[in-house]
């Protein structure tokens, strides 16, 4: 029999950055026990797998960090990878939750969701208030239907389901891969490189002026548990009863060029940063309004710089099992 002050989470996507940061901050909580699937055995892109998969484990709560990401380069190589699976992902993971009447489910997006020229910072009522960015659009309008997908489940069933909208993340367990990376763990392992084979040169995509928000993916974790530890009627509160979501960033504001002069000083390289401007910057400035969330009484505890030398530092010990990175 099951005790009844146990609760059931499942943590998709736990072997990924933000799910991996999820489940070690929940595995130290004696109240709760964690519910986890590999892709051997769970292919969240499969409906019935889904829904069989929830009816034989009577899960409490989930969170949704499962999704298909990459950086700008990957998003435009493989469009219709990112919009097909993660509308899939996330389809069968919040009707498979209602189904087999899940407590709280919390969804978890990205700033991308913002039109491209949005006020800044970015409020949660930004949202489908102009064009997207042109070059991650399918993610983007996957996401956007994410939202929607737990705010019509609330509205029709009475479901509590949440979302969380984090900045730009970076940490442990990041993508390093060249290819398909974010800016910062591409830089990471750009300058580990050049460390370690001793280049006197490194590229940087762009002009390194566009703005940036970052948010330490540790500092996300504590986000999500917080956010699901609030009762209802304060959470939708918090959201003035519109929507289902928060806005979740550290407020600080960054250029790429900023984060290369840290990742430079923090890695020892004393050679030259070349600028590519024939690759693309994205959009000019992105920085999220979180002031609900921080009303609610959290807010981030990791520099940017503490966070990319703690990110580094990680990636310096486990770069010779983390699969090959190539240019």
């Amino acid at each position: 029999m099951k005790n009844s002050n146990i609760k059931k989470v499942f943590i998709a996507g736990h072997k990924g950055m933000v799910g991996a940061a999820i489940t070690k901050k929940l595995e130290n909580d004696p109240s709760v026990e964690i519910i986890v699937a590999p892709k051997s055995n769970l292919n969240l892109l499969n409906q019935s797998q889904v829904t069989k998969f929830f009816e034989s484990n009577k899960i409490d709560e989930v969170f949704i960090a499962a999704a298909k990401v990459g950086g700008i380069n990957a998003n435009q190589s493989f469009p219709a990878d990112f919009i097909y699976q993660n509308l899939m992902i996330q389809a069968n993971i919040i009707n498979s939750a209602h189904i087999t009447d899940v407590k709280k489910l919390l969804f978890l997006g990205s700033s991308c969701i913002y039109p491209a020229n949005a006020d800044q910072p970015m409020k949660e009522s930004a949202l489908l208030s102009g064009p997207l960015e042109k070059t991650n659009q399918p993610y983007a309008l996957a996401k956007i239907s994410g939202l929607e997908l737990c705010h019509s489940f609330n509205t029709q069933f009475g479901k509590d389901f949440r979302g969380l909208m984090p900045t730009n993340l970076y940490g442990e367990n990041d993508n390093f891969n060249l290819k398909t990376s974010h800016v910062i763990p591409a830089l990471i392992s750009k300058f580990h490189h050049a460390i370690t084979s001793n280049q006197k040169q490194i590229t940087v995509w762009g002009t390194g002026k566009p703005k940036r928000e970052f948010l330490h993916v540790d500092d996300l974790a504590e986000a999500c548990i917080f956010v699901m530890s609030l009762d209802k009627d304060k959470f939708l509160g918090a959201t003035n009863h519109n929507h289902c979501y928060l806005n979740v960033g550290s407020g600080e504001e960054v250029s790429i060029n900023d984060v290369v002069r840290a990742l430079k000083n923090i890695a020892g390289f004393d050679g030259e940063i070349i600028y590519d401007n024939s690759m693309p910057d994205g959009t000019k400035r992105k920085l999220l309004d979180s002031t609900a969330i921080k009303n609610l009484g959290w807010k981030s505890t990791i520099s940017l710089e503490d966070g990319l030398k703690k990110t580094y530092d990680w990636f310096s010990i486990h770069n010779s099992i983390i699969r090959e990175i190539k240019e």
